[in-house]
């Protein structure tokens, strides 16, 4: 007999949507997660989906993708269109985090804005400064910041010590600040939705 319904979800998400099934009771649904760094490797995440969804799909009824395009250009919606699985709206995970309108508003206010999540402010260093090389090539930085004006936290927590450490990296980029909360909210809603017509 299959299991419900699987989330295979990016690892940046994980501790919010373990939140969300906990807070809903949604004792039905099975989590997979796969590896954060993906967020750096993007032309990988549709490969990684791939397999997962090859290696799970005869145990769920329902396979759900917690990814939004995340720079995959398209790859991943083309994968998901070949096993009719949905994913998360949009383009990528701040996006869905602010909800589309805020996002909008956020990238017409500033073009050149990098966005951290609650997830990427407690990484910043393994993601960024080690993923990107910047702890070793500092002269790497203008090649991948050099077009951004501001760093914008959108924040999940109302936690002060990553409040803290987004500042920090803001001013490591050498960036203006600015911080929007988000709560859980607009990616619940996007969840619930799929619940809800699964239960239909």
């Amino acid at each position: 007999m299959k299991e419900t319904v699987l989330i295979i979800a990016c690892g940046a998400l994980a501790k919010e949507i373990v939140g969300i099934k906990r807070l809903n009771g949604w004792s039905n649904i099975k989590i997979q997660c796969l590896p954060a760094e993906l967020h750096n490797r993007p032309e990988k995440i549709a490969g990684a989906v791939r397999a997962e969804i090859e290696k799970q799909q005869s145990r769920f009824e329902n396979i759900f993708v917690a990814y939004a395009d995340c720079g995959s250009g398209g790859k991943l919606d083309e994968v998901l269109t070949e096993f009719k699985v949905q994913r998360l709206p949009g383009a990528h995970c701040y996006e869905f985090f602010a909800g589309a309108n805020v996002f909008k508003e956020l990238a017409d206010e500033e073009p050149g804005t990098f966005y951290l999540t609650d997830f990427l402010a407690r990484h910043f260093d393994r993601l960024v400064k080690q993923g990107l090389g910047l702890d070793r090539h500092p002269e790497l930085m203008s090649a991948y910041f050099g077009n951004y004006r501001r760093l914008c936290y959108l924040s999940q927590s109302d936690s002060p010590a990553l409040i803290s450490a987004a500042r920090a990296h803001a001013e490591f980029l050498g960036l203006e600040y600015c911080h929007r909360h988000t709560g859980l909210e607009p990616l619940q809603h996007n969840i619930r939705e799929q619940v809800v017509q699964w239960r239909n």
